[in-house]
């Protein structure tokens, strides 16, 4: 593990970048202990603080794991798909606030990886998955929902449609797709937008995924995606006008 003293890269970014890169290779092993902070220190030639900062930063990407006592130390974690979720989630959440992504965009790429999920939701979706569908379906309904609610709902109704492709690694790559992607959609249409007309999709796609019609599921995610632009369109037309 190497880092450059002469780049203008902050150091402990150095060093975290030199250990994760160690992990992914293969050269540390998970549950394996890292050197002490002491003797990364002398290995990096660095103060200890810069090593404890490089350690923070692996820690908060769950690479590794931290122990007190006598056989204590930095770890390297396992990390799972569940602890993932919440990173991807934050990354693509900051990528697509941070930059200039259309809404169009941000759609398309949402609804293509959608619609890869679900013949797969179709043929492997379990009891629990369609059930936490129709209670979605049922929650948005309610008269008294708040819009608010209503957005957190729809991202757990495409949530289940996604795990139900029973693929984590399709989970994980549509966390933020649904979880970061869906929210920012719904901020720009939940003034404008049916809930009628969003329940009556919804309920065509789970009647599908029941069904275990792939293809009428896709049909449906199709039609929900022309919807959810015509409507985006309407609202940033609208938004212009008034601006001028």
């Amino acid at each position: 593990m190497k880092i450059d003293p002469k780049s203008s890269a902050d150091l402990s970014a150095q060093i975290a970048k030199a250990i994760r890169d160690s992990i992914v290779a293969g050269d540390l092993i998970v549950d394996e202990r890292l050197p002490s902070e002491a003797e990364l220190a002398d290995q990096f030639d660095v103060s200890r603080p810069t090593v404890r900062e490089a350690l923070k930063r692996l820690a908060a990407q769950s690479l590794i794991r931290t122990q007190r006592g006598a056989f204590g130390g930095a770890f390297v974690n396992r990390l799972s798909y569940p602890d993932a979720y919440g990173q991807q989630i934050t990354t693509s959440t900051l990528l697509l606030s941070m930059n200039d992504v259309s809404f169009d965009t941000a759609c398309e790429a949402r609804y293509a990886l959608e619609r890869a999920c679900a013949p797969l939701s179709a043929d492997r979706r379990s009891a629990d998955h369609l059930a936490t569908m129709r209670a979605e379906i049922f929650r948005q309904q309610q008269p008294g929902l708040t819009d608010e609610a209503f957005c957190a709902s729809d991202v757990a109704f495409h949530r289940a449609l996604v795990d139900g492709a029973m693929n984590p690694v399709l989970s994980y790559q549509l966390a933020g797709a649904v979880e970061a992607m869906q929210p920012l959609m719904n901020m720009i249409t939940f003034t404008a937008r049916s809930r009628e007309a969003i329940v009556g999709l919804h309920t065509r796609i789970a009647d599908a995924i029941e069904a275990r019609d792939g293809a009428a599921a896709c049909i449906g995610l199709t039609e929900l995606e022309a919807y959810t632009v015509t409507l985006a369109r309407s609202v940033l037309e609208e938004r212009a006008r008034r601006g001028k």
